[in-house]
């Protein structure tokens, strides 16, 4: 589902490109290669995109560049944050889970929350590409894309890292833990 364009003020955008390049220099083991000018012009010749990462910020998801797509020229953002981001716990998966729940209900779901970021939910592939750069989610749990088989029989995805390893697991798609978010990933 594509989302409206949404836009920063000039101030906000000042201080969110501030942000990320902070992170970004003191991160360099997520993004060897490359050159933060390349990225922020990437950002202002592409300012809408600039909502999305301050979403992904403002829920707690700590995004940060981990790659560089030369054939579109894009820069793949993650959220990095150690633990699942907090600002999108106790959801569940997707819309049909959402209202298949008749008691309880989360106050929306992953799917949901993420379209309305404009952003999109990690791939397993993603999520270990991401474990590969440092350790995270070592209390937490984030859901995951999941393949349209597993979801058609009622189940969704979500990863973790314990005892040294990334872990992939199933729950049903209704529920909702306090620990588990989802990590974004979008492209600029």
């Amino acid at each position: 589902m594509k989302t409206k364009e949404k836009h920063l003020s000039p101030q906000q955008a000042k201080e969110l490109i501030g942000i990320l390049r902070t992170r970004f220099e003191k991160n360099k083991h997520l993004h060897q290669g490359l050159q933060w000018a390349n990225v922020q012009a990437r950002l202002e010749a592409h300012d809408g995109k600039l909502w999305s990462l301050n979403e992904m910020e403002r829920t707690g998801g700590e995004p940060d560049v981990v790659g560089h797509d030369k054939h579109t020229g894009e820069y793949i953002f993650y959220d990095c944050a150690p633990e699942s981001p907090k600002g999108r716990r106790s959801l569940c998966y997707d819309r049909k889970a959402l209202d298949a729940r008749k008691e309880n209900k989360p106050a929306d779901s992953v799917q949901d929350m993420a379209a309305a970021m404009g952003v999109e939910l990690l791939t397993e592939a993603q999520y270990r590409d991401l474990q590969s750069r440092g350790h995270f989610d070592q209390k937490t749990s984030s859901w995951l894309q999941t393949p349209a088989d597993i979801r058609k029989l009622g189940g969704a995805i979500f990863g973790d890292f314990r005892y040294g390893t990334v872990f992939i697991y199933h729950n049903g798609a209704d529920s909702y833990y306090a620990a588990r978010s989802f990590r974004g990933v979008l492209k600029v």
